[in-house]
């Protein structure tokens, strides 16, 4: 069976593995159909991903196919199209036990921790799957992009009365737009890339955006858009060590800042950034299982839009060209997908 593995940063190669088989107790079998390549993805492929160990099969955001069930599962059957949630929690440990999946001590994201879903096809818990009769595969595989939004977006404690200042314009960031603006709050966005806030203010009739450069922080245009007051809720999406220590200026007298982004690097920052305003820092990881159903649902009934996610395409026979260029923000890419079958 086909599969392709990140061997080591920067390089991917084609390999042969062995069918699955059928599926054990608990159990489905499914067939990939589509895979989204997302800023996960990019990093474990550039080597700057901290939980990630070579060589690896990626795929964690994907839209399947069940193939076959095994004893004791009811939630989907043979022909359901599914997305996957990727989080494999042992269920036992505190973090599972408090309702916390997200943070299990255990967790395994298939993709990468263990190999994922860029094969012919793969064994899979079916409690992880989440069928729906109306979506396309392509729809499917970006569910679980749009659950860390989500997650990040319950994480903030937005509401109608926050001022909202989303860094980072690439896939997490858009996701997190996507269930902010849901709230009502007033939103602003920063990046460094034009095209990224053109496609924002486009897609989402955003006009409050921020481009900023290494001699301009935006710090002038975030006063400006708040009358000098900074935003009450900063979620910050890049990843980067220097925007995420520096996004503290940004936050108001009692304002919320929400890492959503990951980074292996040290972040650093004067305690008095933290301290004086009494900021409340919060970290978001992945997303819970309940998250993606409700996703589903909003796809489905139009409130969430996927049709300008989507900028570029391949298909399993040319992954090997052209995925370095997903990696390149010249290239314009916000999500890649992987025609797998």
């Amino acid at each position: 069976m086909r599969a392709i593995q990140i061997v080591e940063p920067k390089k991917l190669r084609e390999i042969s593995i062995e069918s699955p088989g059928s599926p054990g107790p608990g159990q489905a079998l499914v067939r990939t159909h589509r895979m989204g390549v997302c800023g996960t993805d990019v990093s474990c492929y550039l080597g700057k991903f901290p939980f990630f160990d070579f060589p690896r099969i990626p795929g964690h955001e994907l839209g399947v196919e069940v193939l076959q069930v095994g004893s004791g599962v009811s939630n989907v059957q043979s022909g359901d199209a599914c997305s996957v949630e990727p989080y494999m929690h042992c269920g036992n440990c505190y973090a599972c036990r408090k309702g916390a999946s997200n943070c299990c001590t255990s967790l395994k994201v298939i993709g990468v921790m263990t190999d994922g879903g860029l094969c012919e096809s793969f064994l899979i818990r079916a409690d992880k799957l989440h069928p729906s009769k109306k979506l396309t595969m392509d729809q499917l595989a970006l569910v679980e992009t749009l659950a860390i939004g989500c997650h990040a977006s319950h994480r903030s404690g937005s509401s109608s009365q926050d001022r909202v200042l989303i860094i980072g314009a690439g896939p997490i960031g858009i996701a997190t737009l996507e269930f902010v603006r849901l709230t009502g709050a007033e939103i602003t966005v920063m990046d460094m890339n034009a095209t990224r806030l053109d496609f924002v203010r486009q897609s989402y009739g955003i006009e409050r955006l921020i481009q900023v450069a290494p001699n301009d922080p935006g710090l002038d245009a975030a006063k400006g858009y708040t009358q000098g007051d900074m935003y009450s809720v900063v979620i910050d999406a890049t990843g980067n060590r220097y925007s995420m220590s520096g996004a503290f200026q940004f936050v108001a007298p009692t304002g919320r800042l929400v890492y959503v982004g990951i980074t292996q690097d040290e972040i650093g920052f004067k305690h008095p950034v933290l301290h004086r305003p009494e900021v409340t820092l919060l970290a978001s990881r992945n997303a819970l299982p309940s998250d993606f159903p409700y996703i589903i649902g909003l796809i489905e009934a139009g409130t969430i839009k996927t049709d300008p996610w989507i900028t570029h395409r391949t298909d399993f026979d040319h992954v090997l060209d052209d995925f370095d260029s997903f990696t390149r923000p010249e290239s314009g890419v916000l999500k890649a997908i992987i025609e797998v079958v």
